[in-house]
């Protein structure tokens, strides 16, 4: 009876209804229909989660709702208006993990040489900007390079027993090997 929105990337799906009774009916024949096809649902992914604009802060009784689908918390948040919009960002665990294997490459290949190290660390951080670069996720794409520059640089100072790099060094380093921009490659909010 109400509106209802799909959103599907292989075989995961979000389905968003206006009216809680649609979002039941559906629940209670989704798995009949799965099984109709051999398939099955993940029952911890499955689950309905109540996920509408929250309402002023005077009437709001509780926290508005969050999910997580493909990497991405969805979350409601203040505009610099005041009023509520949806948004996106990096879910914490895929942002710690990207930041924790750029820092173990970088300590376990620190004695390459500083152009082999700049082009694999560009692939890596260029790789995570493609999937996650999307508007409304600047800041945790901006966390992934600000990590990434410090380990560059703790791992390049523990090449030797000499500290050869100081920072005003690095950034110097840093301009003849820049690190990629977090750059928006998908706008899914607004035009």
């Amino acid at each position: 009876r109400g509106k209802v929105h799909l959103i599907r990337f292989a075989d995961d799906f979000v389905i968003g209804f206006e009216l809680q009774e649609d979002a039941r009916r559906v629940m209670d024949v989704l798995s009949k229909r799965m099984e109709k096809y051999n398939l099955t649902l993940h029952t911890d992914k499955t689950r309905l989660i109540p996920f509408s604009r929250p309402l002023s802060d005077r009437k709001r009784v509780k926290e508005p709702g969050t999910f997580e689908f493909l990497g991405f918390m969805l979350y409601w948040r203040r505009t610099r208006g005041g009023r509520w919009e949806m948004a996106c960002k990096t879910r914490h665990a895929g942002l710690s993990r990207a930041i924790r294997n750029i820092y173990e490459w970088c300590r376990s290949h620190r004695h390459l040489p500083i152009p082999v190290q700049h082009v694999a660390l560009v692939r890596r951080i260029q790789g995570h900007y493609n999937y996650f670069g999307v508007n409304g996720n600047q800041r945790s794409m901006s966390l992934v390079k600000y990590h990434a520059e410090r380990a560059w640089y703790k791992w390049l100072c523990r090449r030797s027993q000499r500290k050869h790099l100081n920072w005003e060094r690095f950034v110097d380093l840093l301009r003849d090997f820049p690190l990629p921009q977090p750059r928006v490659f998908v706008r899914i909010w607004g035009t």
